[in-house]
C-alpha cells in the first residue's frame, strides 16, 4: 500500500479533547517563551552593565544582544534533533524534554555570578546557558504547533493551531510584567544588584506547572495512525530530516522566506524597542516596560483572531496583510517612540504586533499543512529555526549596528521594509493550504499528478 493511501486512513480516536491539547500547548509554550524573552528583556535593560561593564553603553548593549543571538544559533540544532525524534518517537515526549531543558537553563541564569565577581567566566557561562535555551526552544516550537494542528479539524485548524503561537506574546507579556513589577518595587541599584534575578528564578515554578499539564495529554492521533501504518508497511523514514530536505525543498525555502518579516518585525518591535526607548529615545525603564505590556496583551488576542480569519479567507491573504503592514509600519514606529509619549509608545507597539499577528496566527497551520505526517516535525522545525538565525537572531544586532553607524532609525525601517518585500514574494509563490487533509502526503500527491501528466 502506498504512503498516500496509508495516511489517508482515519486517525484513531483520542480521549484527549482539542481544548485540553491546545491548553497544554499554550501553557507550555508560554513558559518556554517566558524563559526565552526574559533573557532578551534583561539583555536590553541590565546585561550590558552586569556582564559587559568595560564597554561604552551602546556597545555593551550590542554585545548583550550578541549573546541573545547565540540562542538562535542553537535553535536549528535543537529543531533537527527534536524534529528527528519527534517524527520517530512522538511529539509529546519531546515537549516534556524541551520544557525541562529550557526551565533549568533559565533558573541557572538567575544564579549566575556577574562580571564583577568572576570576570570573563560570567559572559562565557551566560552564553552556554543561552545555547541550552535556544536548543530547547528549537525543538519546542514544532512539537507544540503540531499537537494542536494534528488534533484540530480542517475547518478550524487555523484557529486551534494559532493558540500555541499565542504562547509567544503570553510569555513575553509575563516576562515584561514580572520585570515591570520587580522594577517598580526596587530602586535602580537594587534591580541591577539582585532584582533582575527574581524573574529567572520564578521559572522553576512555571516549568512545574507546564510539565504537570503536558504529561496529562495523549499523543497526536494523526501521528499515532501514521506510525502504526508505517510499522506495518515498514516505510518509516530512518532520517526524517534528510527525507524532508529531499522531498520538500521548495516548501522549506518558501517557509523560510515567509518568516523573514514576521521574525525580524517581532524582535524589532519587542527586544530592540526596549533598548531604543530607554537609550536613544530617553524614555524611562518603567514607561517602556508598561507600553510593551499593553502591546503584548493585545497581541495575545490578535493571534488566534488572525488564525480564525485564515480559516475563513485562507492562509495567504491574511499573511500578506501582515507582511505589508509590518513593512509600512516600520517607518511610523520609531517616530512614535521618539515622541517619548507613553500612549504613542503603546500605540506603536500594539499596531506593529497586530500586523505581526496577521502572519504569526496563520503560520502554524500554514506551515504544518506543507508537509506529510512522517516528516512534519522535521520540516516545520528546519524551516522555522533556520529562519530564526537569519532573521530574529540578527534583527536586534543589525538594528543596533545601523543606529550606531547612521545615528538614525530610518535605515532600520528600510531594513524591515526589505524583509517585508521578501516575505510577500515567498507567500505569493506558496500554495494555499487552508482546509488541507493532514493525513495526505503532499509530495506523493505531486508525484502522482506529474505521473498522470506524462
Amino acid at each position: 500500500m502506498s504512503r498516500s493511501h496509508q495516511e489517508a486512513a482515519v486517525p484513531p480516536a483520542s480521549r484527549t479533547s482539542i481544548v485540553k491539547v491546545v491548553g497544554a500547548s499554550l501553557v507550555g509554550t508560554t513558559v518556554e517563551w517566558y524563559d526565552f524573552f526574559l533573557y532578551g528583556s534583561a539583555a536590553a535593560l541590565v546585561f550590558n552593565k552586569l556582564f559587559f561593564p568595560d564597554f561604552d553603553p551602546l556597545v555593551g548593549t550590542l554585545l548583550a544582544f550578541a549573546t541573545y543571538a547565540v540562542g538562535f544559533a542553537a535553535r536549528p540544532i535543537g529543531g533537527v534533533i527534536f524534529g528527528h525524534f519527534g517524527d520517530k518517537i512522538g511529539r509529546k515526549q519531546m515537549l516534556v524534554i524541551t520544557l525541562m531543558l529550557m526551565g533549568g537553563a533559565t533558573f541557572l541564569i538567575g544564579l549566575l555570578p556577574t562580571y564583577a565577581t568572576i570576570g570573563i567566566w560570567a559572559p562565557i557561562l551566560l552564553i552556554v546557558l543561552r545555547l541550552v535555551q535556544g536548543f530547547a526552544l528549537g525543538g519546542e516550537w514544532g512539537g507544540a504547533v503540531l499537537m494542536a494542528a494534528e488534533y484540530g479539524t480542517p475547518e478550524r485548524r487555523g484557529y486551534w493551531a494559532s493558540w500555541p503561537q499565542a504562547g509567544a506574546p503570553a510569555g513575553n507579556l509575563l516576562a515584561v510584567a514580572v520585570l515591570a513589577l520587580v522594577s517598580a518595587v526596587t530602586t535602580d541599584q537594587q534591580f541591577e544588584s539582585w532584582g533582575w534575578r527574581i524573574p529567572f528564578l520564578l521559572s522553576a515554578v512555571l516549568v512545574g506547572v507546564g510539565l504537570w499539564i503536558r504529561v496529562s495529554i495523549e499523543e497526536s492521533p494523526v501521528f499515532r495512525a501514521a506510525r502504526e501504518q508505517s510499522a506495518t508497511a515498514e516505510e518509516a523514514p530512518k532520517l526524517p530530516v534528510v527525507q524532508v530536505l529531499k522531498e520538500y525543498p521548495r516548501e522549506i525555502i518558501l517557509a523560510i522566506g515567509a518568516r523573514l518579516a514576521e521574525n525580524i518585525g517581532y524582535y524589532i518591535f519587542t527586544a530592540f524597542a526596549l533598548a531604543y526607548a530607554t537609550g536613544e529615545a530617553g524614555v524611562s525603564q518603567s514607561t517602556a516596560l508598561n507600553a510593551a505590556l499593553i502591546a503584548s496583551a493585545i497581541h495575545f488576542g490578535a493571534i488566534p483572531a488572525m488564525g480564525a480569519l485564515s480559516d475563513r479567507f485562507g492562509r495567504r491573504p491574511v499573511y500578506l496583510v501582515g507582511a505589508v503592514g509590518v513593512g509600512v509600519w516600520g517607518f511610523v514606529f520609531f517616530a512614535l517612540y521618539d515622541s517619548q509619549s507613553f500612549l504613542l509608545l503603546a500605540l506603536a507597539g500594539t499596531i506593529g504586533l497586530v500586523f505581526h499577528g496577521a502572519m504569526y496566527g496563520p503560520q502554524a497551520s500554514f506551515f504544518s499543512e506543507l508537509f506529510s505526517t512522517q516528516v512534519r516535525y522535521s520540516g516545520l522545525s528546519v524551516a522555522g529555526q533556520v529562519s530564526s538565525i537569519v532573521a530574529g537572531s540578527l534583527a536586534p544586532i543589525i538594528a543596533t549596528a545601523l543606529l550606531i553607524e547612521y545615528g538614525s532609525s530610518l535605515p532600520i525601517s528600510m531594513y524591515l521594509a526589505g524583509a517585508a518585500v521578501l516575505t510577500v514574494i515567498a507567500v505569493v509563490l506558496s500554495r494555499e493550504t487552508a482546509r488541507s487533509d493532514l493525513t495526505r502526503d503532499p509530495a506523493a500527491d505531486r508525484a502522482a499528478v506529474g505521473a498522470g501528466r506524462r
